[in-house]
């Protein structure tokens, strides 16, 4: 029998530092009963290597059993799909989820996205989600932001797609790393209308 998910997302992990924000939201999903497209870039896997402890394995395959067995997954909840693999559900508007995110996303996935390039499954799938008018929410990481790169912020945020910088707030008074990671985690999953107890809402926690 299948499991019912609540709903499929698709999840880019792309070659910015920062691939701590993926894989805790990667994590935030499984937990929150969801499936997961996965891309994850060879740049990402460079950054994964460097930035963590996790050995990720190179092929799609081996991939998709990892992070399966990583974060305690259903054998279906993860799917992972690779650079040129054109026959996923998510190049195409008839199958790919109503919601992506692509994060970290690198200032050259940036500039792709924003062209249409579509050179890459990661491309072509954001292209799916602006051309059907569907969610997708970009997580850049750099510092600081050139004029190219604000440029391109400001014209796919005009066709509807929203830009998250990897930025955490200090208003939560942050005592660990991972308390700033789950606070930009928790500000995507609030764009995905997927409930969190990373972090309050404004207001949630205050004294009345």
């Amino acid at each position: 029998m299948t499991h019912k998910y609540r709903e499929t997302v698709t999840l880019a992990i792309t070659g910015a530092s920062g691939v701590q924000y993926g894989l805790r939201l990667l994590e935030c999903l499984i937990q929150a009963n969801c499936q997961v497209f996965v891309m994850i870039s060879r740049a990402a896997q460079v950054v994964i290597a460097t930035e963590t402890d996790e050995s990720l394995p190179g092929g799609s395959a081996e991939q998709m059993e990892y992070l399966i067995s990583r974060f305690d997954a259903r054998a279906d909840q993860i799917r992972v799909f690779g650079k040129e693999q054109w026959m996923a559900p998510v190049a195409s508007g008839s199958g790919a989820p109503s919601k992506m995110v692509v994060c970290p996303c690198s200032t050259s996935t940036l500039s792709a996205i924003a062209c249409g390039a579509s050179n890459t499954l990661i491309e072509r799938a954001a292209d799916v989600a602006l051309k059907e008018r569907r969610k997708l929410i970009l997580v850049p990481r750099e510092a600081p932001y050139s004029e190219i790169h604000l440029e391109h912020m400001l014209k796919l945020t005009r066709m509807g797609a929203v830009v998250i910088p990897a930025s955490p707030g200090f208003y939560n008074r942050p005592q660990t790393i991972d308390d700033m990671i789950d606070f930009v985690v928790a500000r995507i999953l609030n764009q995905l209308d997927i409930d969190q107890s990373l972090l309050p809402r404004w207001g949630e926690d205050s004294v009345s």
